[in-house]
């Protein structure tokens, strides 16, 4: 019993103090601070360009007076989908890849026998971008995009409703350079509105262009509003 005794009560190996700051073995330690942002570029543009440029065009007094693009819509309608549903997910897919961001399907919100159209059918797709995501579609729309458009010869300047906002009609969305033109199994046009903050049509023409909207070279030139 001793021998049993003695064998059990084996001195305890003594294990050197922790010092303080000092980690275990074995783990890295974590990354610490902040991650780098990247700011998109049409952003800095608009602080460090638009916004000097318009306050001198339109002697404004008050940097918050400027207008500013508040979003971006875009909306593909597809009105074979009453006989093919599935062109429904083949345009939010694509969609999705052009803009990077999760498309909302669209439904229709009443029964047409003549068009062979059912309650909550769907119909299309759209999405909303706004802050880093529409400034970043913008400038790829502007700088990319835009060029690849076969006989392009610049926008149209009569697309404004009134209050600021801009309208315009893509007919093939094969033009983005995300979509691939192999894998695509039909061909979607889709409307791009630009929500601003003009208060009339001559701020929203002015603030689209000082971002590099090539519009068509105008005739007449636009009226000032008065003070």
């Amino acid at each position: 019993m001793s021998d049993e005794k003695q064998k059990k009560a084996k001195p305890a190996q003594e294990k050197a103090p922790k010092q303080k700051g000092e980690k275990p073995a074995g783990k890295q330690p974590k990354a610490s601070g902040p991650k780098e942002r990247v700011v998109a570029r049409l952003s800095v543009k608009y602080k460090t360009d638009v916004v000097p440029a318009l306050m001198k065009r339109f002697s404004y007094s008050n940097v918050m007076q400027v207008p500013h693009i508040e979003k971006i819509a875009i909306n593909i309608g597809v009105g074979q989908a009453t006989q093919d549903p599935k062109l429904v997910e083949a345009a939010a897919k694509d969609l999705e890849l052009i803009v990077g961001q999760k498309t909302v399907i669209t439904r229709a919100k009443k029964s047409i026998s003549n068009f062979k159209l059912r309650e909550k059918m769907p119909i299309g797709c759209r999405v909303t971008l706004r802050s880093a995501h529409m400034y970043e579609f913008l400038d790829r729309f502007i700088s990319i995009t835009i060029p690849r458009i076969r006989d392009f010869r610049g926008l149209s300047d009569k697309s404004f409703d009134g209050r600021g906002n801009y309208t315009l009609g893509v007919k093939e969305h094969t033009v983005f350079p995300e979509i691939d033109v192999d894998k695509v199994t039909r061909i979607f046009g889709m409307d791009i509105t630009f929500v601003t903050t003009a208060k009339n049509d001559q701020e929203a023409y002015e603030l689209l262009k000082a971002f590099g909207m090539p519009f068509v070279k105008r005739q007449e030139v636009l009226e000032t509003p008065n003070a």
